[in-house]
C-alpha cells in the first residue's frame, strides 16, 4: 500500500528542514521564499517497537517495517488559489498526496524572514486552510450545478447527494474545511470523497517551536478542529538524526521527537498494522482500519485475498508471553477466523489459502 504525506506551509517555516530530518536526504534549504520548487520525495520507515520485539524473539533473518512517503511541497502564499506565488503547482502537488502535514512557524528569529513579515501562527494556519477551501469551492460549485440539474428528475438518490453538497457549500463558505464537515456528518463521507477535495485530506499540524507555551494559541486551534498535532524544534530534531540514545544523553539533548510525528501521520491516514513473523522474516503490513481478514491476505499477495480460506490470529504480545507459536497453539491462544473478521492493530496473522 503506497501512502504519502505532503509537507506544506508558508515559505521559510521549516518544511525542507523537516523533510531532510525525516528522510536523511539533502535538499535546498535557504532563507528566501520558494527555494523548493519541484517537490522532494522520500521514504520513511514507520517506527514500531512491536516489530523488533517479534523479530528478536524469533531471531528473524529479515525485518521489514511499513513505510510512508513524505513529499516536501513548495511554500504557499495568500492568493495561491488564483495562481499567486507557485500556487497552481502547490495545489496540484497537494492533490497527489493522501494526507497533509502543515508546518507552522511559532518561533521568533530575526535572521529568518517571514513572507508576511510578522510571526502569527493562527494567521498562517488560516491562510493555508483558506487557500485550500477557496480552490475546493470551485470544484464544489461545478459539481453542485450538475447535481441540481439531475435532481429536477426527482431521483431520491440524486436529491440526497444535492442536500449533502448544499450543506458542504454552506459549511465551506463559513471557512470550515471539508475534513471537519465529514467528521461532523459521517454519512456525507461517500459523496464528499467523490470530489477529491484538498481540504478533505487528513491534516496533522506540526508546530515549529521550542515549547508548547510558544505554540499555545496554535495548539488550541488544532484542538478546536479536532486535528492531531505535534510540537518540536525542527532544526534541533535534524541535529539529533543518527545519534544514539547514549550520545543524546551525553550532549544533554532530549530523545528524538520525529517518531511521534511519523506515528501521528500513520494514524491520521486511518491505518493499522498487522504482522507476519518467523525465523525467515518478521514483517509489518498496512491495512485500513476496519479491514477484513481477506484484505490482510491481499496486502501480502493478491492471490491470498481471492483464494482466502481462513486466518490464524493472535495478538503480538500474547504470542510472546506464550513463549512462541507451538506454545500458543497448545494453550488455545491462536484463533481461527473467517472472512468477516475485522483485523486488529497488532495482530499476528497467518493466512490459509487455496
Amino acid at each position: 500500500m503506497s501512502l504519502s504525506v505532503g509537507i506544506v506551509g508558508l515559505p521559510n517555516v521549516g518544511k525542507s528542514t523537516l523533510f531532510q530530518a525525516l528522510t536523511k536526504k539533502k535538499v535546498d534549504i535557504a532563507n528566501y521564499p520558494f527555494c523548493t520548487i519541484e517537490p522532494n520525495v522520500g521514504i520513511v520507515k514507520v517506527p514500531d517497537e512491536r516489530l523488533q520485539k517479534l523479530a528478536d524473539f524469533f531471531e528473524s533473518k529479515k525485518v521489514i517495517p511499513t513505510i510512508i512517503e513524505f513529499v516536501d511541497i513548495a511554500g504557499l502564499v495568500r492568493g495561491a488559489n488564483k495562481g499567486e506565488g507557485l500556487g497552481n503547482q502547490f495545489l496540484a502537488n497537494i492533490r497527489e498526496v493522501d494526507a497533509i502535514c502543515q508546518v507552522v512557524r511559532c518561533f521568533e528569529n530575526a535572521n529568518i524572514s517571514h513572507v508576511d513579515e510578522t510571526i502569527d501562527p493562527l494567521r498562517d494556519m488560516e491562510t493555508v486552510q483558506t487557500e485550500l477551501i477557496l480552490k475546493d469551492l470551485e470544484t464544489l460549485q461545478r459539481r453542485l450545478a450538475s447535481v441540481e440539474k439531475e435532481a429536477r428528475a426527482q431521483n431520491k438518490e440524486v436529491m440526497l447527494r444535492q442536500t449533502v453538497l448544499q450543506g458542504l457549500l454552506r459549511s465551506m463558505n463559513q471557512g470550515i474545511p471539508a475534513f471537519q464537515f465529514v467528521k461532523e456528518n459521517p454519512d456525507s463521507a461517500e459523496t464528499v470523497n467523490e470530489l477529491f477535495l484538498l481540504s478533505a485530506k487528513p491534516t496533522i499540524y506540526l508546530f515549529n517551536a521550542d515549547t508548547e507555551k510558544e505554540a499555545a494559541g496554535a495548539i488550541a486551534y488544532a484542538k478546536k478542529l479536532g486535528a492531531p498535532y505535534a510540537v518540536m524544534n525542527i532544526k534541533e530534531e535534524e541535529e539529533k538524526v543518527g545519534l544514539s540514545r547514549a550520545e543524546l544523553q551525553e550532549l544533554g539533548l532530549s530523545q528524538a521527537r520525529l517518531p511521534e510525528l511519523i506515528t501521528k501521520a500513520y494514524e491520521a491516514l486511518g491505518l493499522i498494522t498487522f504482522f507476519t513473523t518467523g525465523p525467515d522474516e518478521t514483517r509489518a503490513w498496512t491495512v485500513r482500519k476496519g479491514a477484513k481478514a481477506p484484505d490482510a491476505g491481499g496486502a501480502i499477495h493478491s492471490d491470498f485475498k481471492e483464494k482466502f480460506i481462513r486466518a490464524a490470529v493472535i495478538q503480538w504480545d500474547t504470542l510472546l508471553k506464550a513463549g512462541g507459536t507451538p506454545e500458543a497453539m497448545a494453550q488455545g491462544l491462536i484463533r481461527t477466523e473467517g472472512k468477516d473478521y475485522a483485523v486488529k492493530d497488532g495482530d499476528v496473522i497467518e493466512i490459509k489459502h487455496g
